[in-house]
């Protein structure tokens, strides 16, 4: 397996990342909200379905990058002001354009959402590069992926939080409570970031909003995504044994979580250690089965619209925000939404709601893919 520029390992990274943009923009491009599969719809609390796995997917294929970029660098960019004023700009960056997103159309700043996805991905980026570059020793006059001191991080990230969600009293709750309302994450962002810069769904019923699934303390285990990821890029970049490595590696992720579950249940909105060790799995066995299809031409060509995705993945995801956002507005004659109305059409060819409502996120699927075509043939990609 090649392991440079347009090898096999940095095409299977595309695959995934492509393969995380196409599930999210699928699971928030519904033609009706109230008629979407099952597997395709959130967890309500504790528990997964495929759509919880979409982001962690994505964190992990940042950690990847990560990863893949130590041996580039030299011991003098672990000093480099230029280097950290490159790491910051970029956190920066996705941090004002989620909360740009989170801002339309009607720029509301006394309700803005403080979190969000991009947010999220910026903190947990930012935490990553950090771990690795500070961690890498040197080797030569290159800097080292330190698998002992990722992997120790990743480990006193996780035993960190789940102390803290299992015996921190949290002021009017006590100790130990993981619901919607009483456990820590939620009272943290209430407290520090107050509840109407939460997400408005974010609610407890017969309470009102009362967490954020992108919250600050729940940003913690997320990043333990972002190590994995750079952790299995760091194998494959290894050669000879990693596809072994990274397939008993990823099984034992995934055991680990679903044993955790019945101590620490699966909650993909505060972040449950389980989680972040299930998903981080998953995330790993699938980058398992797109290595090997890197390398069959007749399946790559197959799959060329996730290379698309992957290569222009912020863009992928702010055009289907910017289609949600917009789409589901009154704008058209009569009142109408552009999501209403392509809604409406489904369903006079597929009498299934749930099919039509599924037809339309395809729809928005193909629209995005037909922007991006033509970027990718020029080589444009959005780089931050």
């Amino acid at each position: 397996m090649a392991s440079g520029k347009g090898g096999g390992r940095i095409v299977a990274l595309d695959l995934l990342r492509g393969l995380a943009v196409t599930g999210m923009i699928i699971v928030v491009s519904p033609g009706s909200w109230s008629e979407v599969y099952a597997p395709l719809a959130h967890a309500p609390w504790h528990g997964w379905t495929p759509a919880d796995l979409v982001f962690p997917t994505f964190l992990f294929c940042v950690g990847m990058a990560v990863g893949l970029s130590i041996p580039r660098l030299t011991p003098a960019d672990r000093t480099s002001a230029a280097f950290w004023i490159k790491v910051a700009r970029r956190t920066a960056l996705l941090i004002l354009l989620g909360l740009l997103l989170n801002a339309l159309p009607k720029f509301d700043f006394s309700h803005l959402r403080l979190p969000g996805i991009l947010q999220r991905i910026g903190l947990c980026y930012a935490l990553g590069v950090a771990i690795c570059v500070l961690a890498a020793p040197r080797a030569g006059g290159r800097l080292k992926f330190s698998f002992a001191a990722v992997t120790g991080a990743a480990v006193v990230l996780l035993a960190v939080y789940w102390a803290l969600l299992a015996f921190a009293p949290v002021p009017g709750f006590g100790a130990g409570r993981l619901d919607s309302h009483g456990s820590l994450p939620a009272f943290v962002d209430r407290a520090v970031l107050t509840v109407p810069h939460l997400w408005k769904h974010g609610t407890t019923p017969g309470v009102g909003v009362t967490y954020d699934p992108e919250g600050l303390l729940s940003t913690l285990p997320a990043a333990v995504n972002v190590l994995v990821g750079a952790i299995a890029a760091a194998l494959l970049a290894r050669g000879g044994a990693s596809r072994i490595a990274l397939a008993l590696l990823s099984a034992a992720l995934i055991a680990g979580g679903l044993l955790l579950d019945g101590v620490m249940p699966i909650n993909k909105s505060i972040w449950t250690p389980s989680f972040a060790l299930l998903s981080s799995g998953l995330s790993m066995a699938a980058l398992f089965v797109l290595d090997l299809l890197a390398e069959v031409k007749p399946a790559l060509k197959l799959a060329a619209p996730l290379t698309i995705f992957g290569g222009n993945a912020i863009l992928a995801f702010m055009l289907s925000q910017l289609l949600g956002i917009f789409g589901s507005m009154p704008l058209l004659p009569g009142g109408h939404s552009a999501q209403g109305l392509t809604y409406d059409l489904a369903l006079r060819v597929i009498a299934d709601p749930k099919a039509a409502s599924l037809a339309c996120a395809f729809a928005v699927l193909a629209f995005i893919l037909a922007i991006l075509i033509p970027l990718h043939r020029r080589g444009i990609h959005l780089r931050l």
